[in-house]
């Protein structure tokens, strides 16, 4: 369970995060915080590219940096993304490829926020966002 002043301050994170991007093409900035199972955190912006295919979400971002420094367990993330200078208006849901990674990673109670301020985000879990995932278990 995430305390209320651990879910405000990722909230809160995931906002200030959207400075991180690189998004001059578009101009939709979107930052993540994500929060490791022993207290860490890892912030990422989505990162474009001319080629949009080589374009990398906030979400992933964040989790790149987080496994490529040793983390494997994860408790929750929250993303915020809108016109870049300005406030989010409408939620940032994490798109399909970045569900997938969070469950490579994630556990189906995984917590997933997605921010439009720091009063107005919704809660979700893994389970809800990807119903019926394909995870390594499938594999093995």
């Amino acid at each position: 369970m995430i305390q209320e002043t651990e879910e405000k301050a990722l909230v809160s994170q995931a906002l200030e995060a959207r400075k991180l991007a690189y998004a001059p093409y578009s101009g939709y900035t979107v930052g993540a915080a994500l929060l490791t199972a022993d207290g860490h955190r890892y912030l990422g912006g989505n990162i474009e590219n001319a080629s949009y295919g080589a374009t990398n979400c906030a979400e992933r971002t964040a989790f790149f940096k987080a496994v490529s420094e040793g983390e494997r367990e994860f408790t929750a993330i929250a993303i915020a993304g809108g016109i870049s200078g300005e406030a989010p208006v409408e939620y940032a849901y994490p798109c399909g490829i970045c569900r997938q990674v969070m469950q490579e990673f994630c556990r189906d109670d995984f917590v997933i926020y997605v921010v439009n301020s720091e009063q107005d985000y919704q809660r979700y879990t893994l389970k809800e966002l990807l119903p019926f995932g394909f995870g390594g278990d499938a594999i093995r």
